[in-house]
């Protein structure tokens, strides 16, 4: 009989057969980026792959997501791994659709390719006939919470409640019947050498703030409009002032755009519009921040006699790795990389909407080399293909065996152990209960 290790053996053997399918599915990805919600070619392309394994893909889920499932030989718990489908907009990018501005500059088409070949290995290697369980292979949308204007547009339209892929899965319920849940996210940053897992991730909260002034001739009669432009510039700077009263150990981040600031040079900008996050470590340091940013945003209103609207969406609630299955996230990692090339970090000041799975699941969300250049910049690049596309399906098939194996032990001693920070009903009623809206009159 098959022990474990010839299974793990016989599933990166398969994976590397197929190192070269899986290569190019992650560089045609990389050359056809798509936003959030908006992934229907990505969408495509891993629903076609999955059937070709004689999966049963289903489409659609939260507008793009595509879920397949396979079953071990008895019953026990549900392992999901997860792949990210969005690009994001990333002025100068050599490789952005040229149309929207999208490219693939935080590694998502890596993800996908990963959780594509993670299934190859995982069915090439007949590995479902030693596990309990089910595996679920879900590729997901709309990490990447930017184009707020159009979701925004899309919610109050009713196609959309969360702005954000796994928000809007989880408030769907297709994450009901998973009890576990894991994703590798590709990084450039060598400090994270081959592979490594962090403690923890920042959360956020998602604002648009809308400046409301009075528009008048900028030459003729300045004195007759109100300037929105000015307003916001006064709101942005008390927001610099306040950053000093941020605790470092509560990881603030706060970086406002401006997305409208006027509709001609000679003209008082009478509208300008604003998009911003507010990134804590945790959520009560978020909800403070987020009150002392509104009232610097008060201030540019205040001090014009202007209105400012501020709406405050939810984001994504902060992530907590697992550390059970962190540890074997690392033996495995460094049984195939080396024990020099896995690291483990503390905090990091990033966002992901893994971090509300993990309030409900026990969840990974580890690292893996492969890129270079800046995340989220125009230099960002896949340099070592087989690190960044063919290892994370290695280690997410390793996860899956390590979970699952005999009576999947495992993870039921993973799950024995675990307690939920918020249940499915908590996680929604917090998250409706960020959303808000405000309209301050600062000529009152």
């Amino acid at each position: 009989m098959a022990t474990k290790d010839d299974v793990k053996r016989a599933v990166c053997e398969t994976i590397d057969r197929k190192a070269s399918l899986i290569i190019g599915l992650g560089d045609t990805i990389r050359r056809n980026p798509e936003l959030g919600f908006k992934e229907f070619k990505t969408a495509r392309l891993v629903e076609e792959a999955l059937k070709e394994m004689g999966l049963s893909p289903r489409g659609g889920l939260a507008v793009t997501g595509v879920r397949a499932e396979a079953r071990g030989v008895k019953d026990g718990p549900t392992f999901a791994l997860l792949g990210e489908l969005d690009g994001l907009v990333v002025a100068g990018h050599p490789v952005a659709d040229p149309q929207t501005g999208a490219a693939h500059a935080c590694g998502h088409n890596a993800q996908i390719a990963g959780l594509l070949g993670a299934a190859m290995g995982l069915a090439g290697a007949r590995a479902f006939d030693h596990l309990a369980g089910r595996v679920v292979f879900f590729a997901v949308p709309a990490e990447e919470y930017g184009d707020v204007e159009w979701r925004v547009q899309q919610s109050r339209a009713g196609k959309l409640e969360f702005l954000g892929g796994k928000p809007e899965l989880l408030r769907l319920g297709h994450f009901d019947d998973v009890d576990l849940a894991m994703m590798i996210h590709t990084t450039s940053q060598p400090e994270m050498k081959k592979a490594g897992v962090s403690a923890s991730n920042n959360g956020c909260i998602v604002k648009t703030v809308r400046y409301i002034g009075r528009a008048s001739h900028a030459g003729g009669a300045p004195h007759l409009g109100v300037n929105a432009l000015y307003a916001a510039n006064i709101g942005l700077m008390a927001i610099n002032a306040v950053r000093e009263t941020f605790k470092d150990d509560d990881s603030i981040r706060v970086h406002p755009i401006i997305t409208h600031g006027g509709s001609q040079v000679n003209v008082i900008p009478g509208e300008v519009r604003i998009e911003t996050y507010v990134r804590g470590k945790t959520v009560e340091a978020i909800l403070d921040a987020n009150r002392r940013v509104d009232r610097a945003l008060r201030a540019g209103a205040l001090a014009l006699g202007a209105q400012v609207e501020i709406e405050t969406l939810p984001g994504y609630l902060p992530l907590f790795n697992h550390a059970g299955m962190a540890q074997h996230f690392t033996a495995n990692a460094a049984a195939l990389l080396g024990g020099d090339q896995v690291t483990e970090t503390g905090h990091r000041s990033g966002s992901t909407d893994m971090g509300d799975i993990s309030h409900v699941m026990p969840t990974l969300h580890p690292y893996m080399g492969g890129a270079t250049g800046s995340g989220h910049g125009a230099d960002y690049a896949i340099a070592d293909p087989k690190l960044a596309y063919v290892e994370p399906a290695k280690q997410l098939a390793l996860m899956a065996v390590d979970m699952l194996w005999g009576n999947a032990e495992a993870a039921r001693d993973i799950l024995k152990g675990w307690k939920p920070r918020m249940t499915k009903e908590e996680y929604l009623a917090f998250q409706r209960g960020v959303a808000r809206t405000e309209l301050f009159d600062g000529a009152k």
